[in-house]
């Protein structure tokens, strides 16, 4: 009696473990409020298997009653659902899937009286003051470039004498003094050099560093821009721009900075 109640639950057991192992062919078609669901994920979670939703929005996979699929895509909510014998047997299936809304932050439209016209509207654009006094400093429209200044600042002292004689006329008898024009021209262009090399230097230092270090980072005044790297030049920062050491030069201009804007809140 013993070995048949064993041979028949030997049987029950495989009778259910074949009932289990049996799979299906699930046919259905995905579609949401707005038509169909293309490239689409589906998974059955018991299995790990997948697919995914064609172009038409149908898709096939083989599963058991019992397994449970989950649909997911970008624009939709994931549907969960478990295969019962009523899904089973209305197939093929139509699947509606819910559309995911985003929510943006909230902003701000304020209202203009902007024309669309762009010479119109530019004269109602508010100017920025930074903007308008940087422009200003560096505007050199005004400045002809064909002309030729007659002569640089140069003290009296060191200026070199204008001498008349003629470098192509004849020497004229022995121990006569002889007239030399070009006796102090060295200097004097490397003295010209010289400044104009510290005429481009604020220029060329804006130009490298950007007006953001400045008047944002260093909180420098935009007036007050020039007058600065006056303050900082006994420091050498115009020798070391000429070595170009530029980040030595950042960390004086840091340093200094900030002894430099005390000094003019109190004045």
């Amino acid at each position: 009696m013993a070995k048949k109640l064993l041979l028949l639950f030997l049987c029950c057991i495989s009778f259910i473990s074949l009932s289990q192992e049996r799979k299906t062919l699930l046919s259905g078609k995905l579609i949401d409020s707005l038509g169909i669901v293309k490239n689409a994920n589906i998974i059955n979670i018991d299995t790990n298997q997948g697919t995914f939703s064609s172009d038409e929005g149908n898709f096939r996979m083989f599963v058991s009653e019992g397994d449970s699929l989950q649909i997911s895509s970008i624009q939709h909510i994931t549907k969960k659902f478990i295969v019962t014998k009523n899904i089973l047997a209305s197939q093929p299936l139509t699947i509606t899937l819910k559309l995911n809304t985003y929510v943006l932050d909230e902003f701000e439209l304020k209202k203009h009286n902007l024309t669309g016209r762009l010479g119109i509207d530019l004269k109602d654009v508010p100017n920025n003051r930074k903007d308008s006094i940087l422009r200003d400093v560096m505007d050199f429209s005004n400045v002809n470039m064909k002309i030729v200044e007659g002569d640089d600042y140069i003290d009296k002292r060191v200026r070199p004498h204008l001498v008349n004689t003629d470098p192509n006329s004849t020497f004229v008898g022995a121990g006569t003094a002889i007239g030399m024009p070009f006796k102090y021209s060295e200097r004097l262009w490397a003295l010209r050099k010289k400044l104009d090399r510290k005429k481009a230097f604020p220029y060329k230092l804006f130009s490298e560093l950007g007006e953001k270090f400045f008047f944002e980072k260093l909180k420098i005044p935009v007036e007050n821009y020039f007058h600065f790297l006056e303050y900082c030049n006994p420091l050498g920062i115009e020798k070391l721009h000429k070595e170009n050491n530029l980040l030595e030069i950042i960390k004086i201009l840091q340093k200094e900075s900030v002894t430099y804007l005390k000094i003019i809140k109190k004045e």
